[in-house]
């Protein structure tokens, strides 16, 4: 007695459930990986957005620069140790100074590069919304730091401009564009996918395309 199921031939894969299988497929890998990335960029994109708005009416947000003077005098020794500094370069001030500048001062200046004179020691304190300095008299010991801050405004200004961050912002800022990347790419891929169904989709993307082309082509001089 033969298999009854034996003598049926194998059914194909229709063309047309292939295909929306691979839709299927493409819709949950897109999904996925858009929201992905709104997540991962979703802090960068608000922060950036905002102070896009902020930097664009700078000239229109009040901000009353502080200015703080502080100053202290080199212990004898380690002024002895400033004999040996060159007369002129950029090397970082010795370690035993600048944890001496950090403790008196509270002023950060390890491994960073110097202005040295004869006369004196130059130590540019520069970060997101504020400027600085510290100078040190190597005749008498007589360190001065100045620090000007601009507020909340101007250091997440600073922010987007990645001005004075340091290279772990410099990293985030160039993570957080290829999320941005990623999270634009799948959502144009997620809208050709849906467009049949909305019929104002490419509309809606040559207008997006069209405005700014436009207004740098015929504004912008």
């Amino acid at each position: 007695m033969t298999d009854a199921a034996s003598d049926i031939p194998a059914r194909k894969a229709a063309p047309g459930s292939t295909l929306n299988g691979a839709r299927a497929f493409w819709l949950k890998e897109l999904h996925r990986w858009h929201w992905i990335s709104a997540g991962l960029s979703l802090a960068g994109m608000l922060l950036f957005a905002i102070t896009g708005i902020t930097l664009n009416h700078a000239a229109q947000i009040p901000a009353e620069p502080v200015t703080v003077e502080t100053s202290a005098t080199l212990p004898a020794p380690l002024l002895a140790r400033l004999a040996d500094f060159p007369d002129e370069t950029t090397d970082p001030v010795p370690d035993a100074v600048a944890r001496w500048a950090a403790g008196a001062l509270d002023a950060s200046v390890e491994g960073l590069p110097t202005e040295t004179a004869p006369d004196e020691i130059y130590v540019a304190l520069k970060g997101p919304g504020k400027d600085g300095w510290l100078t040190i008299d190597r005749a008498t010991g007589e360190a001065v730091r100045e620090t000007t801050t601009r507020g909340w405004v101007a250091y997440l200004n600073d922010l987007h401009k990645g001005r004075d961050t340091g290279p772990v912002w410099y990293w985030f800022i160039d993570v957080f564009a290829v999320a941005c990347i990623i999270f634009a790419v799948t959502g144009l891929t997620l809208l050709w996918l849906h467009a049949r169904n909305r019929a104002s989709t490419w509309p809606l993307v040559g207008l997006g395309i069209a405005v700014p082309v436009i207004i740098a082509l015929i504004f912008i001089h």
